[in-house]
């Protein structure tokens, strides 16, 4: 039996979502430990990939039951899980189809990017970004420029080999509450990286170190202005629609 699953994690607590032969400490690793001690053996599959330090509100994974845990709760496998998981938190689990995929059915992944203009307090500085917004309507407009169907080969991080670097930003949502900035983008996917270097774009603008023209024309692959990346700290995988 298929299950899908969607889970929470504290993104500064590991080396990213996806496993590596490097560390066993990523978020699909420690999942799939968890698993095997309650005789689930399968390798876990994820709508997307995470870096290090980058949380998660609203992953989703899929994974198939052995024989033996079809005839058991999915209330009391959740409940297991929990007990068994630190900085992971296992929020739904349900019974889906047998041909699903976490990653290639999902049609829209959300990702928030939470700035802080005051300085965070010692709860806040894993889970929020420290930047200084000077301009908020020119933050405003470089996000805008984001929006629809580009050629991301510049926003992405270097070392990440992909078939296509063509993705489509649908909608792009930016909320003020006190000194907090609260970013949406809402793609069909993602490069690697790619939404820390759109922030860092965005900020540079808003700063005045590059202008919207410069940010422009690296967004349609003439010329690249920086490489440098927004804290990761910021960073939530908040939803995905399938």
């Amino acid at each position: 039996m298929r299950v899908k699953v969607t889970i929470a994690y504290n993104g500064s607590k590991f080396q990213g979502f996806q496993r590596q032969k490097k560390t066993g400490n990523t978020v699909s690793q420690t999942l799939e430990t968890a698993l095997k001690s309650l005789g689930i053996e399968n390798k876990i599959t994820g709508s997307g990939r995470t870096d290090k330090g980058v949380h998660a509100t609203g992953q989703v994974v899929h994974f198939d039951l052995p024989y033996f845990w079809r005839q058991k709760s999915l209330k009391e496998l959740k409940k297991r899980l929990n007990q068994k998981l630190q900085f992971i938190q296992i929020k739904h689990i349900k019974k889906i189809k047998s041909n699903f995929h976490a990653q290639y059915d999902a049609k829209t992944r959300v990702y928030r990017y939470l700035i802080k203009t005051a300085q965070p307090n010692v709860f806040e500085k894993e889970f929020v970004s420290y930047y200084k917004i000077t301009n908020p309507a020119l933050f405003k407009k470089a996000l805008k420029l984001y929006i629809g169907t580009h050629n991301f080969q510049n926003f992405k991080k270097q070392g990440s080999p992909t078939s296509s670097d063509i993705r489509t930003i649908s909608k792009i949502k930016l909320i003020k509450i006190k000194n907090f900035y609260a970013v949406y983008f809402f793609a069909n996917g993602y490069l690697r990286s790619q939404i820390r270097i759109m922030i860092e774009g965005a900020l540079k603008v808003q700063n005045g170190t590059l202008s919207l023209a410069q940010l422009k024309e690296q967004l349609k692959t003439s010329k690249k202005y920086f490489t440098t990346l927004a804290q990761p700290n910021g960073l939530y995988l908040t939803k995905v629609f399938y």
